[in-house]
């Protein structure tokens, strides 16, 4: 069932998560199953932690059982702002690398839509179209349109953060996690651009319920890079007298990626995160010298 999305132990609780959701939505075993196309016995083994899922098909799960996929997912306590943190709670074994952006067909068919017309300008048959999928077929795994828009929301922002942890676990002092907190922002919508691209602009087209759980995580995301900026600033590495307004500016200006940058363009997003280190570390008025990008 797709490549597993976690290491064996938080397979087990994961599928644990997964089973109790079921259960408290009166859902059968063999209901699931059929709604995801597998057999009860790999459904069974999901659960019981024996086999694992991909963030795709997590999403799909958490969909089905109207639950967010955050409840589903294995997240290590935080430890304060101004220490390091050990768990990675990704959903890729390297927060640097991203492969081709695999999604289930029909999600693949709104995000094309969603980009070429607008949520607003779709319709279920432009997305079934692109998706390779008839109206019904569509209705089959997804309700509706706005269905397929909180689905891309929250694989967008599941990625992101468990990619920000994994990078700010890597650093050893405020300024060095608040650069890999910074490379990360800039590699993510780089190299996902039509995943944040639709994120940033499609907002306002969610639900009160769905907006303020992918609202909530973007706060989340942003007082990961609060807390780095404070500490410097009390550590005397970062001197801005407004730390909190430089650290929202330093998030808006890497979200803001997706409305320019291409991937035809003369610079590699690796290129641009280095660049985008330089722009953030001005703009908290970093005090102490180089910074090296790896």
């Amino acid at each position: 069932m797709d490549e597993p999305l976690s290491p064996p132990d938080p397979r087990l609780a994961i599928g644990a998560r997964v089973r109790a959701a079921r259960r408290s939505r009166g859902v059968s075993l063999r209901r699931l199953a059929a709604q995801l196309d597998v057999s009860p016995a790999t459904l069974s083994a999901v659960e019981t932690g024996q086999t694992g899922l991909s963030a795709v098909r997590l999403a799909r799960v958490a969909e089905l059982l109207d639950v967010p996929v955050g409840q589903l997912l294995v997240r290590a306590p935080q430890p304060p702002v101004d220490a390091p943190s050990s768990a990675t709670g990704g959903l890729e074994a390297d927060w640097r690398e991203f492969g081709p952006l695999v999604l289930e067909p029909s999600l693949a068919g709104a995000l094309a839509a969603f980009l070429e017309l607008g949520y607003a300008g779709s319709t279920m048959r432009d997305i079934g179209r692109r998706a390779g999928l008839s109206v019904p077929g569509l209705y089959h795994h997804h309700a509706s349109k706005q269905d397929l828009l909180v689905a891309l929301l929250d694989l967008t922002m599941d990625d992101l953060l468990a990619r920000s942890r994994a990078a700010r676990a890597e650093g050893r002092d405020p300024v060095e996690r608040f650069t890999l907190l910074v490379q990360c922002l800039a590699l993510f919508h780089t190299h996902r651009r039509d995943l944040g691209f639709i994120g940033a602009s499609e907002m306002r087209s969610l639900e009160p319920a769905a907006r303020a759980r992918v609202t909530a995580a973007r706060v989340e995301q942003q007082r990961l890079v609060d807390g780095e900026v404070l500490q410097a600033c009390r550590d005397g590495a970062f001197a801005t007298p407004r730390p909190r307004e430089a650290a929202r500016a330093v998030v808006t200006m890497c979200t803001a990626l997706p409305q320019w940058f291409s991937h035809d363009g003369p610079a590699s997003p690796e290129q641009i995160a280095g660049q985008y280190v330089e722009f953030a570390l001005d703009l908290v008025r970093y005090q102490a010298g180089d910074v090296q990008v790896s």
